[in-house]
């Protein structure tokens, strides 16, 4: 009876390859998508993973990493003040605009700090060395910039906030999800060029801990001492980061929206192709019945051709979405497919598969097994 099942599912091919097409179609938008998705999240908070701070201390409510509030400098003061803490440090991120050589105006994510190697910022540099930034009017610039910046060298000149800068290096996979590029500047330089805006304030303190400090410890007297701050430390603050865009933004349902549209076009292709293959075939079905088979044989055999275009169409499906991964990372994307999340699409796609066959069980359970011996 298995051997039935194969031979009817592959007597038609055109039918079968359209079959295995759509299933393999609904795998790849499920996987590229999802998977351009968790690229984004990665890059939501990958300065603060990437960062060796064990503690950021933030404005009262700030959203994510990307959208901060500015206070008081001299709150570090406060901080470095707290026993169990070895260093504290004044982080500036602010969005400053650049113009490029065609007229166009773009936007920039500067990152300031007065040391970045003690604090892995940035943490992987292309060309140049980070302690340029503190020897004049530079800055270091992310190779992904080039999406929206076009090319650009080190040494070359641009305009920002109407300051000429040079470019004195560049780093790699220093993305955010906003999608604006990344730069590194000092500290001072980012103060003096909005100095309306900046001028005694910062983004963020950054906090290492002394060894064998308690993080709770310290974390509740920094927090008594700055009240109308919040400390978090790495791991909480990368998750709200995180959580802001999926929930708050609604971008996590159109996730979802995804990933029902691509079981659908699945569940739609296997469906319309064993039921017709199923009605074509229908006396082969009248037939086992005939012989003694029951309706547990014959949804073997349709579990059986489901199995089969579930496993081919995850196949190819997976290859064409590993295909595009080298393709998303020349333009600066990440498409990040977890082992996990394959391993949940691949069930997904044999559930998918074995559901869309009960349309034709339902047809086939019915089937009066003298239908065999009609002429």
């Amino acid at each position: 009876m298995v051997d039935l099942g194969f031979k009817t599912l592959i007597h038609d091919k055109t039918r079968f390859t359209i079959t295995v097409a759509g299933v393999a179609f609904a795998v790849t938008l499920v996987l590229a998508q999802v998977g351009l998705f968790f690229g984004l999240l990665d890059n939501s908070t990958i300065s603060i993973r990437k960062s060796s701070a064990d503690l950021w201390i933030t404005s009262h409510n700030t959203a994510n990493v990307d959208f901060p509030q500015q206070f008081s400098e001299t709150y570090v003061e406060r901080v470095r003040s707290v026993p169990g803490v070895a260093r504290a440090d004044n982080l500036i991120l602010t969005y400053m605009s650049v113009s490029l050589p065609s007229g166009a105006t773009e936007n920039t994510v500067v990152y300031a700090l007065k040391d970045f190697k003690t604090w892995n910022l940035p943490w992987s540099i292309k060309e140049g060395q980070v302690e340029d930034l503190r020897r004049g009017r530079f800055f270091m610039l992310d190779e992904g910039a080039a999406n929206r910046f076009g090319s650009f060298k080190t040494g070359d000149f641009r305009e920002v906030q109407e300051t000429r800068l040079r470019i004195v290096g560049q780093t790699r996979e220093a993305q955010s999800f906003t999608t604006n590029p990344i730069s590194f500047m000092d500290y001072d330089l980012a103060q003096s060029m909005q100095s309306d805006y900046l001028n005694g304030r910062t983004s963020y303190v950054l906090v290492k801990l002394a060894p064998g400090a308690d993080v709770e410890s310290v974390r509740h007297e920094i927090q008594r001492r700055l009240p109308y701050n919040d400390v978090f430390t790495r791991d909480e603050w990368a998750k709200k980061s995180h959580d802001y865009w999926v929930v708050s933004t609604g971008l996590g349902m159109n996730s979802y929206l995804t990933v029902f549209l691509g079981c659908l076009v699945g569940v739609v292709v296997v469906a319309q192709t064993l039921y017709t293959s199923t009605m074509e075939h229908i006396k082969e079905f009248g037939t086992v019945k005939a012989i003694g088979g029951s309706n547990s044989d014959i949804y073997l055999i349709l579990a059986r051709q489901a199995s089969i275009a579930a496993a081919a169409g995850f196949t190819i499906g997976l290859l064409f979405a590993l295909g595009l991964v080298p393709l998303a990372s020349k333009v600066h994307l990440k498409l990040i497919m977890p082992g996990p999340f394959i391993a949940m699409v691949a069930i997904g796609t044999l559930i998918m598969c074995l559901s869309a066959s009960l349309l034709s069980f339902r047809k086939v359970a019915n089937i009066d097994p003298s239908l065999v011996f009609r002429t």
